[in-house]
């Protein structure tokens, strides 16, 4: 589930800067402007977009180091619980066998 959630995240992300771009530059060159304004302009733009998206990129870095800890510290947690249960029921199994003398 937090998979399809990061999923779904990064999806709306690229999104939202792919329209942002696009809304930008079309809004850019149909604005009256000499063009080396609207080069400046959109050069901007490309560079205030890159920092975005490498922002977002930071933040789902980290939210997915933070899923890599909790999948870690789970599954040691899990395994740990089936070495007590496995111990236990050799315990149980060792109580309930009566051991033979060989002959």
């Amino acid at each position: 589930m937090s998979e399809n959630k990061d999923s779904h995240f990064v999806d709306t992300l690229v999104t939202l800067l792919a329209g942002a771009a696009a809304g930008f530059i079309l809004g850019i060159l149909f604005a009256p402007a000499s063009g080396k304004e609207t080069r400046k302009k959109i050069k901007d733009q490309a560079v205030k977009t890159g920092e975005m998206a490498k922002d977002g990129y930071e933040k789902i870095a980290k939210e997915a180091e933070k899923g890599i800890r909790v999948v870690k510290e789970k599954t040691g947690e899990g395994i740990e619980a089936v070495k007590e249960f496995i111990e236990k029921k050799k315990e149980q199994y060792a109580k309930k066998v009566p051991e033979y003398p060989e002959k």
